[in-house]
């Protein structure tokens, strides 16, 4: 038997296979992108709907592996919890069986034959790619061509391994794996490991079992153990993560392993004492993906009473007592990882400018505190926290520009691209309340200090400038076109004071009814303000023009409709 003439194709089918399954993901990801960030904030609601979106996030991205990979990134962002992270986990294994369901179609439903499928879905997918002039058409295709070379890859692995079944080494080893169950789930968690694909490995199983090649007893361990290996794309992935986020690896190895030692017991038992003859049978691909469906949603139901036990034992073995808010300037909301969900790498990226526009207005707050006491110790408070605004402004700048090299869709490019501007904008307002606290400081040394009318007009602006600023983060965080129209006014209005208030100053100068450095000064603290409101401006602007690109987008498709 020459071997090569079988390896070569099945490397070759299998890489087409898991082509195929990406780039269907890929598709199906593009297209429930805008849909993402409700899925993840549904997460909250209860640890039932945490279990249903696991697997219908899995069922989309076609693998738990990938999907558990996604849940670190976002517990280590701070976007979900542990009990959040433990429901997806126990979905994600439910929804990683619709891969075998789809690919054994071809035995329960005849139509399905990846010989007849495949080619017309592939050349269907093609024409509409070509054709299509919108993004949702593209998105279609994608799905459409990932799922027929899906199809040929199976069918190109199932063909290259057929001459095996009269291969008596392969029906010796087979027989091996099913009559030793610590061989099958090491051989099954073994090669899921290394291909790091749960669904790969299903699909490589199955191929053999159109052969004819695998018994009973033999593809229940190796599917037990094909659970256990799909475990080490998240604990590698933790690996650099915080304790909370590699709480997650833990809590995936743990379930699964329990839930493998209670069927394997239970599957011993049928096999050796119940119905051996059973265990000896050779195993059909829909078989197979029935029994990988009843392990999982089995393995849920039985955990998801111990669910929060499974997670205290997960913090325990990794030592986590207690979280913390720690270093200020540590990126909260972004992680490498939330970049395989574009959609949520943006969602991430906003809400941690929004944090960047709450530090910044901290530190504004305190710039001006210290202008009225001439505090050093709130002076040096601004300085400090400036150094934060400065990294987690450039922290985010990097993130952005990562996201801006992925596929991504025009209407998160377009946020991307606000994104980038709105930090940039807090970035200056953080750099005027620097240059408040330094003219404080300037004029502590000099002993000089502002008249009381002076400091009621300058009292006057401070509220109208924060007014500005705060309705603009208001409008950011609640995406409230109101708050952003009141910033506007507010901004005309420090403008109008600007203006106002300078005329008032140089004609008490003029009439020497005031020190002339106080006065320079004063002027100074009126320039930073007004252009605080205006960077205030420009941030509500991103709202605005959000709405405004809301509307043309729907006008336009209804236009096309």
């Amino acid at each position: 038997m020459n071997y090569a003439n079988i390896i070569i194709p099945f490397i070759g089918g299998l890489a087409m296979f898991i082509f195929g399954m990406n780039y269907m993901a890929q598709g199906l990801q593009n297209a429930a992108g805008t849909k993402m960030k409700s899925i993840l904030e549904a997460l909250t609601q209860n640890k039932v709907m945490g279990v249903a979106l696991g697997a219908l996030v899995t069922a989309i991205v076609q693998s738990s592996s990938a999907t558990t990979v996604m849940v670190v990134g976002f517990v280590n962002a701070g976007l979900m919890n542990l009990t959040q992270a433990m429901s997806v986990i126990m979905g994600a294994n439910i929804g990683t069986t619709v891969t075998g369901w789809l690919v054994s179609s071809s035995e329960w439903a005849k139509m399905f034959s990846p010989t007849t499928m495949a080619p017309l879905a592939v050349m269907i997918g093609v024409i509409l790619q070509i054709s299509g002039k919108k993004m949702k058409h593209r998105e279609i295709a994608s799905i459409i061509i990932g799922f027929g070379i899906l199809f040929i890859g199976m069918h190109t692995m199932s063909d290259s391994v057929s001459p095996l079944r009269d291969s008596q080494v392969f029906k010796d080893a087979f027989t091996t794996l099913g009559r030793n169950p610590m061989l099958g789930i090491l051989a099954g968690a073994g090669v899921t490991a290394i291909i790091q694909s749960s669904s790969a490995a299903q699909g490589i199983l199955l191929s053999l079992a159109a052969t004819g090649l695998v018994p009973f007893n033999a593809a229940v361990f190796i599917i037990m153990g094909q659970n256990i290996g799909t475990c080490v794309t998240a604990l590698i992935s933790g690996i650099g993560a915080g304790k909370n986020a590699k709480c997650v690896g833990y809590m995936h190895l743990m379930f699964n392993i329990i839930g493998t030692v209670i069927f394997s017991v239970v599957a011993v038992i049928f096999f050796t004492s119940i119905n051996p003859a059973a265990g000896e049978g050779i195993i059909s691909q829909t078989e197979i993906s029935a029994i990988h469906t009843v392990f999982n949603i089995g393995t849920t139901l039985l955990l998801f009473p111990f669910s929060n036990l499974i997670i205290r034992v997960a913090m325990k073995l990794n030592g986590v007592v207690q979280t913390t808010n720690g270093d200020e300037g540590q990126l909260l909301h972004l992680d490498k990882r939330m970049l395989q969900t574009p959609s949520l790498a943006v969602e991430g990226a906003k809400q941690e400018t929004i944090r960047l526009g709450h530090i910044a207005r901290e530190n504004l707050g305190c710039a001006l505190e210290a202008l009225h006491d001439s505090s050093p110790e709130k002076i040096e408070e601004v300085r400090q926290r400036e150094c934060v605004v400065d990294r987690v402004c450039d922290g985010i700048s990097e993130y952005l520009i990562k996201l801006c090299t992925l596929q991504i869709s025009d209407r998160e490019n377009q946020i991307v691209t606000s994104l980038l501007n709105t930090i940039s904008d807090m970035e200056r307002v953080g750099d005027h309340a620097e240059n408040i606290a330094e003219l404080a400081e300037e004029m502590s040394k000099e002993d000089l200090s502002f008249s009381h009318n002076a400091m009621e007009e300058l009292d006057e602006m401070i509220r109208a400038a924060l007014s500005s600023y705060d309705n603009a983060l208001k409008a950011l965080e609640n995406d409230d076109i109101a708050s952003a129209a009141k910033t506007a006014v507010y901004e005309d209005q420090v403008d109008d004071l600007e203006k106002k208030l300078r005329a008032g100053h140089i004609e008490r100068l003029s009439n020497a009814e005031c020190n002339v450095n106080s006065g320079i000064h004063f002027l100074e603290v009126l320039a930073n303000l007004e252009r605080i409101s205006d960077h205030a401006m420009n941030i509500s602007q991103v709202v605005l023009n959000e709405h405004r690109y809301n509307r043309n987008l729907n006008v336009e498709d209804n236009a096309m409709a």
